[in-house]
């Protein structure tokens, strides 16, 4: 946010899970995640358990409800496993909030002070999209290392890192004819501008199409692409999304590294699984860049699966996982970035193409 509202970047994204000791171990296991803090029952906490994951600048928070009744149960029935809380750091969460509403905002949580021996954090949220929040945290006054009511945890040895540093960008969902709105609504509330805009006939294969807008903060440090569907032959991969995600929502999100033929190979055989393009991909992509211009090893990259895209700024490599639970809903994205501040637009088809496979499979195109 611009003026009366800057955001530092993100602080925590939250996931309302089944069984967060599971989804805790899933991610230490397959991305590196070190398992840092904990809140529950034993520290006091009656309704939820939850646990705080770290790898560089990411911070994943899994979280479990532990009544029928409980918000947190309800969501995942509903939902499945996902996105929760898109969290931004801010230097006064008072008036993050404050100048949110009055730009017309959804209170979600009135400001909230927490403290402990270490400190106070100062929390305050906004709805968005479907279910999901924002929440808006000041830790200028806080050691420890999560919130107050969060302990260290014991009993979970060290994780072998995979190499992840960042959060890229966080990537929506929403219903046909609602792309522009939530572009509106970032531009409007938080005073973010749009880096892309992305078609029907940029992003589109035989049989489906989507439309995509991107805002950023106008610095790099936060990036929300809003995808929606469009007109096909057949069910869209955001159309799928939303059968099962009964509401827009988090669909992936972006991981940076600085070294993506390490971290991608850690992660497969760490059992992380990821989308295939067909071997014509890395044919064409010998005549279509510059090689001269981007350092790395077209082999390997074929071998391990990784997408290359250049422009005038540079070049990146990507790669996106498979869905992480049994709906078809949250996936990953592992990116390294040379200059280039685009999203892959020229792997869009062959991309596309490869989620049309698997809705394929599971008779969802």
């Amino acid at each position: 946010m611009t003026g009366l509202m800057p955001l530092i970047g993100y602080d925590a994204i939250e996931f309302y899970v089944g069984n967060a000791r599971q989804a805790a171990h899933y991610y230490r296991t397959t991305m590196g995640f070190d398992v840092v803090a904990y809140a529950g029952p034993e520290t006091g906490v009656r309704d939820r358990a939850s646990f705080v994951l770290e790898q560089g600048a990411i911070r994943f928070v899994v979280t479990a409800g532990l009544h029928p009744d409980s918000d947190v149960v309800r969501h995942q029935a509903f939902h499945g496993d996902g996105v929760k809380d898109v969290a931004f750091s801010v230097p006064d969460a008072e008036q993050a909030l404050r100048v949110a509403v009055e730009r017309g905002a959804t209170v979600h949580h009135e400001p909230e002070s927490l403290e402990d021996e270490h400190g106070k954090v100062v929390v305050s949220s906004i709805r968005t999209y479907g279910d999901t929040i924002h929440s808006f945290v000041d830790r200028t006054n806080y050691a420890g290392l999560y919130l107050p009511g969060y302990q260290p945890t014991r009993n979970w040895s060290r994780a072998e890192g995979t190499g992840l540093r960042a959060i890229d960008h966080v990537v929506c969902n929403v219903e046909l004819g609602a792309m522009d709105r939530w572009a509106a609504f970032y531009a409007d509330i938080m005073g973010f501008t749009q880096l892309h805009h992305f078609d029907d006939e940029q992003i589109a294969t035989e049989y489906t199409a989507l439309m995509s807008k991107v805002l950023w903060d106008g610095t790099g440090r936060i990036k929300l692409p809003i995808n929606e569907p469009a007109d096909g032959k057949r069910k869209s991969q955001i159309e799928e999304f939303l059968d099962y995600y009964q509401t827009p929502g988090v669909q992936h999100l972006a991981l940076a590294t600085d070294d993506i033929i390490e971290t991608v190979s850690a992660m497969r055989a760490n059992g992380l699984r990821f989308l295939r393009v067909p071997d014509a991909y890395y044919a064409d992509l010998r005549n279509r860049l510059d090689w001269d211009r981007i350092d790395a090893d077209i082999d390997r990259l074929a071998e391990l699966g990784v997408l290359v895209d250049q422009d005038d700024e540079g070049y990146l490599l990507q790669i996106f996982t498979k869905n992480v639970q049994d709906r078809p809903t949250v996936f990953y994205e592992v990116i390294e970035r040379h200059g280039s501040t685009g999203f892959g637009v020229g792997n869009f088809k062959a991309l596309f193409a490869a989620i049309e496979r698997e809705q394929a499979e599971r008779g969802n195109l």
